[in-house]
């Protein structure tokens, strides 16, 4: 009786291992998918900004030019760790001067939260780099990104303290009486700043895909599993 139960339990574990090496092969498929999806997008030619009846819908590192003016005295300063070091992202609202996005807003040209690049600690302060805050109208490039609600790991935003771990959207906006906000933010590309400050260009796209190595590890435990039913079953078949 005991070699039937190891053998229902063998044969149960392989269904299982069976069922997750199919599932990890799924998920490969959807990774190599969206990596192929994201290059096509930050390779391409850049666009405007979508109209506002897409902005919750799958944009992220869609390629966008936009042209504004910066509002310098609101702009947030997040932790960050780049290839410079530790240091700051600087993001600044940009009042948006597209007509077309004005026309679709009672009220009046949007604001977007724009991502111009990172400083280290020896630039923090505005007047570090005073020739980068330029009050003029301006033309980004960039990729969209979806806002980073909540902070970072182990790590809260804290709005009352002006400390910031994440590009939280949202939260930017409402501590800096940001209205009305587009719901992503932008990574300003390489395109360099007067005074070489903030540094763009730095957005990082990299996705894991081990789903193949996972798949494999699921597929060799179902076929032990069932190597050990079958064991059970030939030594019932000798008397043993």
């Amino acid at each position: 009786m005991r070699r039937y139960a190891f053998a229902g339990v063998c044969l149960t574990l392989a269904a299982l291992f069976t069922a997750l090496g199919f599932w990890q092969v799924d998920r490969r498929a959807w990774k190599l998918d969206l990596i192929d999806k994201v290059e096509t997008r930050v390779h391409a030619a850049p666009s405007p900004l979508p109209p506002p009846s897409e902005w919750h819908g799958d944009l992220a590192y869609r390629r966008v030019r936009l042209t504004g003016r910066f509002l310098h005295d609101r702009e947030t300063l997040v932790q960050a760790v780049t290839v410079h070091g530790p240091g700051w992202w600087v993001l600044t609202p940009l009042r948006l001067t597209d007509p077309a996005l004005a026309s679709r807003r009672a009220t009046g040209h949007p604001l977007i939260l724009v991502n111009r690049g990172f400083v280290p600690d020896t630039r923090r302060e505005p007047a570090m780099r005073s020739a980068a805050q330029r009050d003029e109208r301006v033309t980004i490039t960039g990729l969209i990104r979806a806002s980073e609600p909540g902070g970072a790991f182990l790590r809260s935003n804290d709005p009352a303290a002006n400390r910031w771990f994440s590009r939280d959207v949202a939260a930017i906006a409402r501590a800096r009486d940001l209205d009305p906000i587009v719901p992503f933010f932008i990574d300003a590309d390489a395109a360099p700043n007067p005074g070489g400050y903030p540094i763009g260009g730095l957005t990082v796209i990299a996705f894991r895909n081990n789903h193949l190595s996972y798949a494999i590890t699921w597929f060799a435990l179902a076929l032990l599993s069932i190597g050990g039913a079958v064991m059970v079953f030939r030594a019932r078949g000798r008397g043993r």
